[in-house]
């Protein structure tokens, strides 16, 4: 079965990455792009964790995960080469409201990262269900290389029109008349 795509607002979700290598701070470097309430528990930390860690003040435990660690996060992604822990974290979420993420483990998972394209206010995600994240971020090379870097300040005008000119049918026809001259300029 597939993952249901969802756009969730992060701000004050409280976040927990357990572990500090590469996968962990690949997962650092796109959640960072929606909140800063992280909390990473790693013994060992790379130094590109460490370098996003002290740039976004997040907070950092060098230790290893202890039962009880989640209580208090909402999310809780595990980034480890140890299975079991995945599995242990998981279960120990089981029957509570956190959502957990186990890198390479979708049987442990609430939820997926999707690679995704981020301009502006713009961001478009791509997913293979965990099938083939190669694929995922290949796709997104291809539509990040089509999306016009200039979408974020057209995405910021259009929302300052919504805010100044009233609904309705006049309003709408308006808007669609501005994006389609958009498209016709940046989309050949």
């Amino acid at each position: 079965m597939s993952f249901f795509p969802i756009y969730m607002d992060m701000q004050n979700l409280k976040v927990l990455v357990v572990g500090g290598g590469y996968i962990a701070t690949e997962k650092l470097e796109k959640l960072v792009d929606f909140t800063t309430q992280i909390t990473v528990i790693a013994l060992r930390v790379e130094e590109e964790a460490k370098n996003l860690i002290d740039e976004n003040a997040l907070t950092l435990h060098q230790r290893a995960y202890e039962v009880g660690d989640i209580q208090g996060f909402d999310i809780v992604i595990v980034a480890t080469d140890t299975v079991e822990l995945h599995k242990s974290i998981y279960e120990e979420s089981r029957g509570s409201r956190i959502l957990v993420n186990s890198v390479d483990n979708t049987d442990y998972c609430d939820f997926i990262f999707p690679s995704y394209v981020q301009k502006g206010d713009l961001t478009i995600a791509f997913s293979t269900g965990g099938t083939s994240p190669a694929f995922a971020k290949q796709i997104r090379r291809h539509f990040e290389k089509i999306i016009p870097d200039s979408v974020g300040e057209f995405l910021q005008k259009m929302k300052s029109l919504r805010a100044e000119m009233p609904k309705g049918k006049e309003r709408m026809k308006y808007f669609d008349t501005l994006v389609e001259e958009y498209f016709k300029k940046y989309f050949k």
